[in-house]
């Protein structure tokens, strides 16, 4: 499998069992209704698992613009590499989206609440203020790419995470836990331009009814913020390292 194929499947796959949490969880006559915050968390830091488990092997399993930014401020990848990687996370996350509203097309439909279609594809502020939102991703994110940093072996080539085959993904599943637990509460924690955008742009596209808007005045938050983070958490990584 090619890296660029790897970090698509790989990330529509964390995608479709990620937002297929929060659809199951939020929207109306779901078996999972009302399943609640830990029940999301939870299935997404599994997702994270598996689509590492997937695209590790072949593609290091970025699954994330940040992390391949990250690699990229850290002379892991050159820029033309980047680029492919974050092509294929975000068409990977479009994909993702679209199964699972393809899947959950009957209870879109029976759903009124526009709030809770909307989360089935990307994130927004539980309280709307713009800097402490972008702090929010700003600090998420370092969090996830500084710990990466420190579980992955550096002498290792950049095809491979931790060393550990599958099992090595399970650090990046409980780390995204952990955030999304303990930090999520504000924003829903994207800590991931791709797992945002891609969906929210499928959000825009697909004939959904009663659907809300985009958003541009908020859509840059869990673009600029994650992109921060991980610049941030890089920065600091060469200065101690």
């Amino acid at each position: 499998m090619t890296p660029f194929l790897a970090e698509l499947i790989g990330t529509a796959a964390m995608i479709l069992l990620g937002g297929g949490v929060v659809a199951n969880v939020v929207l109306k006559d779901t078996k999972g209704n009302n399943g609640g915050w830990i029940v999301i968390c939870t299935a997404w830091a599994l997702a994270v698992f598996v689509g590492v488990t997937i695209a590790g092997p072949y593609s290091g399993a970025h699954l994330n613009c940040a992390v391949t930014l990250a690699n990229l401020a850290l002379g892991k990848l050159d820029a033309a590499t980047a680029m492919q990687y974050m092509t294929a996370q975000i068409l990977g996350a479009m994909i993702g989206a679209f199964l699972v509203w393809a899947i959950y097309k009957d209870h879109f439909d029976r759903t009124d609440d526009a709030g809770a279609k909307h989360a089935v594809f990307c994130t927004s502020p539980a309280i709307r203020n713009l800097p402490i939102n972008l702090l929010s991703e700003i600090i998420g994110t370092f969090l996830l790419i500084f710990t990466i940093l420190h579980f992955t072996d550096a002498k290792i080539d950049n095809t491979t995470t931790i060393g550990l085959g599958s099992i090595g993904a399970i650090p990046v599943a409980f780390l995204v836990w952990v955030i999304g637990l303990s930090l999520g509460g504000t924003t829903g924690y994207a800590i991931n331009p791709a797992r945002d955008l891609g969906p929210r742009i499928m959000h825009a596209l697909l004939p959904i009814k009663k659907k809300a808007a985009f958003d541009v005045t908020y859509a840059w938050v869990p673009i600029v913020g994650p992109i921060l983070g991980a610049l941030i958490a890089s920065a600091l990584y060469l200065t101690i390292y």
